[in-house]
């Protein structure tokens, strides 16, 4: 009997735990605080660059570099999302092996990295896309701003999505 109410505990606690983590999307802390979500814009990365003026070609190679990027981080996103489960699962066990927990928070540490680096070559490869004008405007947007929530420059209109945004890390 003890057993089972220990088990089905178990059960409340992880259905709790994964209930309010599917709620708040990937996670706070990464970049704007809402994590490498898609967010809900239609026009993605083109509803921040609104103010840059940019021509059909500019806007045309933007969008392609972003699925592209969204591409590539779309796998380590899911691989990400599966360790912290693994992590979750492994801190409920009634004694939780520290050297799983490790190995498994460096996992998250080395995806969450290689995301990173995939962001930094995206941003600055939209950079290039732009005249030496408009990536003054992007300048001037202020420091954290350049990149926002919309994965592309400036506050994006609400866009969930990943940047450095005004929370920072």
């Amino acid at each position: 009997m003890k057993k089972v109410v220990l088990t089905l505990m178990a059960v409340l606690v992880i259905v709790a735990l994964t209930t309010t983590s599917f709620a708040y999307g990937w996670g706070h802390g990464m970049r704007d605080g809402r994590g490498p979500g898609y967010g809900n814009c239609q026009s993605g990365d083109l509803q921040g660059l609104a103010a840059l003026n940019l021509t059909a070609d500019q806007e045309a190679k933007i969008k392609s570099l972003r699925e592209a990027q969204l591409k590539e981080a779309k796998p380590l996103q899911d691989k990400m999302f599966s360790k912290r489960g693994e992590l979750r699962l492994l801190w409920l066990q009634q004694n939780p092996d520290k050297e799983k927990i490790v190995a498994v928070q460096k996992e998250i540490r080395s995806l969450r990295d290689q995301l990173q680096d995939k962001q930094t070559n995206h941003r600055l490869a939209v950079l290039k896309v732009l005249t030496p004008e408009q990536q003054t405007k992007v300048q001037a947007f202020g420091a954290g701003r350049g990149f926002g929530k919309s994965r592309g420059f400036g506050s994006g209109g609400g866009c969930g999505g990943y940047g450095p945004g005004p929370r920072g890390n």
